[in-house]
């Protein structure tokens, strides 16, 4: 019986068109990352499970894959390892780990898989990358201003235009909460409600608010002030905490209307952001009818929960997931990722041309050019035919009678144009067709 070849739900297999596609966009991110001064850095798949539990929240901590222990631990049931769940904890650990080795300003970028253990849905998926940049050593609001402004170079660097940065600020949050009469214990619940509010609406959020404990008006006032940023002003106000976080909030807005993130930046007081982590400004990327981007805030207690010396610490993440959906979707990738192939497909005339072949094809490869052989001495028409499936731009043939002149024929596979050029000059031949516009063979 032939086994499941489907991978686990949830998990995916990247073909080449799907690899070239996510290659292109992770590129782009890693170029505008270094060009906003920030470093590569890169940790463990697995850490150990008391570096990731307790700082999710309650939700978070039910979608850490958890890893049970090896040898005669294992009939225990016991976990000590699991699987990364974002790339923040395990950054602030390092940083807890390495600080006298990191500049006081660090500024670093990560970009790798994460897993969690939640119901797969469009867009969303068990193993997934994550696109961070995190800045550790600063409380400035410049460093807010800088992250959206990296993120926001991303998205029109990629294409996008209609995105917006919604930004608020966890103590507008906790003054709203405290006002609207909700208990202090309930806050963290009332914050996993809220941040669903995109997602399942009003009624939803008004319905899992008094499930949790949160009386019928403390709801109401709680959505009422999420649909009117005046009324949710003068909520908060009443809160010295809370007119300290509008100043903050109004001042990155201001900062960030000086950078590539101009026009692109709104106060959204629903912005609640589910991880608990969370201690200061917030902020998310959303496309409307799409959902979020990504997201990401100031978190200035989570390096002290390693270390001990409270570091203040803010930091964003890109989905890509998402971004390479709604880019698929979209059609917004350039041609030559959607449909990549060699830029010369070198054939096999006979079993006497194969070493001459491979040396041609060694020096197309040596002029920068992507160059497949094709493997069997095989009729010209299926090489030919094969050539077209893998989209090559060129075919090279190396006959009895061309070896015999000193010369190759080149096909150009886009326009049918056919013609016979000198042995040592294939390679600048090609190349210089390959750059110019029509992409011809003629001198």
């Amino acid at each position: 019986m032939a086994q499941h070849t489907q991978p686990a739900r949830g998990m995916r297999d990247f073909l080449p068109d799907d690899v070239r596609r996510r290659q292109y966009v992770i590129d782009v991110v890693r170029r505008i990352y270094e060009r906003y001064g920030f470093e590569p850095l890169e940790t463990p798949a697995l850490e150990n499970i008391e570096t990731l539990t307790g700082k999710y929240g309650e939700e978070g901590n039910k979608l850490i894959y958890k890893v049970l222990r090896r040898g005669e631990g294992e009939s225990s049931g016991e976990a000590d390892l699991a699987l990364r769940y974002d790339l923040t904890v395990p950054l602030a650990r390092v940083v807890a780990e390495h600080r006298g080795k990191l500049p006081k300003f660090f500024k670093r970028y990560q970009i790798q898989p994460v897993w969690r253990a939640d119901r797969p849905a469009r867009g969303r998926f068990r193993e997934f990358y994550q696109c961070d940049v995190d800045a550790i050593g600063s409380s400035s609001p410049v460093v807010e201003a800088e992250m959206i402004a990296a993120v926001s170079d991303v998205l029109q660097a990629l294409g996008f235009r209609d995105f917006v940065v919604q930004v608020n600020h966890r103590e507008l949050l906790t003054a709203m909460l405290e006002a609207a009469g909700v208990d202090a214990p309930l806050h963290g619940d009332a914050l996993i409600a809220i941040d669903k509010l995109d997602k399942v609406g009003r009624d939803g959020v008004h319905t899992d608010l008094t499930a949790r404990g949160i009386s019928d008006a403390s709801a109401q006032a709680c959505l009422a002030a999420f649909e009117d940023v005046p009324a949710f002003d003068r909520l908060v106000a009443a809160s010295p905490r809370g007119a300290a976080a509008r100043e903050n909030v109004t001042k990155i807005m201001e900062l960030a209307e000086a950078t590539p993130a101009a026009g692109h930046v709104t106060f959204t007081p629903r912005l609640a952001r589910g991880l608990s982590y969370y201690t200061g400004a917030i902020m998310e990327i959303a496309i409307e009818g799409i959902g979020s981007l990504g997201g990401g805030g100031r978190y200035d207690g989570l390096i002290g929960m390693f270390s001990g010396e409270q570091i203040p610490a803010c930091g964003f993440s890109l989905g890509l997931e998402r971004i390479l959906v709604v880019m698929t979707e979209r059609g917004m990738f350039p041609p030559e990722v959607q449909a990549s192939g060699p830029d010369v497909l070198v054939t096999l005339f006979d079993e006497a041309s194969v070493p001459e072949s491979l040396r041609l094809a060694g020096e197309l490869r040596q002029a920068g050019l992507r160059v497949e052989v094709y493997p069997d001495a095989d009729k010209l028409g299926k090489q030919f035919k094969y050539a077209s499936v893998r989209n090559a731009t060129y075919v090279t043939i190396l006959g009895g009678d061309e070896r015999a002149r000193g010369e190759v024929t080149i096909k150009n596979m886009r326009t049918g144009e056919q013609a016979a050029i000198s042995r040592d000059s294939v390679a600048q031949h090609v190349r210089a067709s390959l750059q110019a516009p029509t992409s011809s063979l003629q001198e």
